[in-house]
């Protein structure tokens, strides 16, 4: 146990041995352990900083900074990351919802606004890879009445993509599938979304600990090039898309760093037009979107 006598020296001796292990975040980090181990009890600690730990509240709190300076995940620890303004459960079945994915909520929204049905009336939305289910329940928890179907080979990440859809109350309009991509599928849908693996193989190595070691590989590994479940799955939408709405139906992808141009290329060279590229806030093409009438 680290030996601190208040919760206010616990914090400092945290803080320092976060940053001995390389973690940038180190005081907000060993702040939100705390606040987790205590509770409730944590605004005590704000109004006293010389509030004492029980025994079990500072074994806890040790195990669970122990966890996080050997580079495990916050989320995993905490059990929870925040999406969309929404709170995810994770673990290590699902890649963390991460901001730059927001760019391909963004970008959804907006055509569905041009479109005018800015409640998401009528349309049926397919997550390819759902993971945790975050773009597929953030999109249906914008438009209440929409529905969607998440797909994930991982029977663990459904799971979890179950539990997160129950929690946010959207588990009437959200139903999950077990399937490599298309892989069965027979709806029609005026909207596809994926995050799909585009990680090139051989960066993982290099990929910081958090990720390498405690994110599933199936959800990073995206061949040699990266492009692998593009080419799967681009040339396989157009029987999945409605073919009645009225409507153009849309592709929305996320892409890795360098990436936009060749989905691009692939996404003309399958019939999709008004092809377009949006940027997340640090200024990388992270979005590419397609449409087919």
């Amino acid at each position: 146990m680290i030996m601190g006598e208040t919760a206010q020296e616990l914090a400092r001796v945290a803080t320092a041995n976060l940053k001995a292990a390389g973690i940038p975040s180190a005081p907000l980090d060993a702040r939100l352990i705390m606040r987790h181990v205590l509770g409730r009890r944590f605004d005590d600690v704000l109004i006293d900083p010389m509030r004492r730990l029980t025994d079990e509240e500072e074994r806890r709190f040790t195990a669970l900074l122990g966890r996080r300076t050997a580079r495990e995940p916050l989320s995993h620890i905490l059990g929870r990351r925040e999406f969309w303004s929404l709170p995810f459960a994770v673990g290590p079945a699902v890649l963390d919802p991460r901001p730059d994915s927001e760019t391909l909520i963004e970008a959804v929204l907006d055509h569905v606004k041009d479109a005018r049905a800015p409640d998401g009336a009528g349309l049926s939305i397919l997550d390819l890879g759902t993971g945790s289910g975050c773009l597929l329940l953030s999109l249906l928890h914008e438009l209440p009445d929409a529905k969607g179907v998440g797909v994930d080979i991982s029977a663990d990440a459904l799971s979890m993509a179950r539990t997160n859809a129950r929690r946010l109350g959207l588990d009437a309009r959200a139903t999950f599938a077990e399937s490599d991509w298309t892989a069965g599928l027979s709806g029609r849908f005026d909207i596809v979304v994926s995050n799909p693996p585009y990680i090139r193989r051989g960066d993982i190595a290099d990929l910081a600990p958090e990720v390498r070691d405690h994110e599933p590989h199936l959800a990073l590994d995206g061949g040699a090039d990266g492009l692998e479940a593009y080419r799967r799955i681009i040339p396989a939408l157009g029987p999945l898309f409605s073919a009645d709405s009225g409507r153009p139906s849309m592709a929305a992808f996320e892409v890795g760093r360098g990436q936009a141009d060749d989905v691009v290329k692939l996404l003309s060279q399958n019939g999709f037009i008004d092809i377009e590229c949006r940027n997340d806030l640090a200024g990388t093409a992270r979005c590419v979107t397609g449409f087919k009438e």
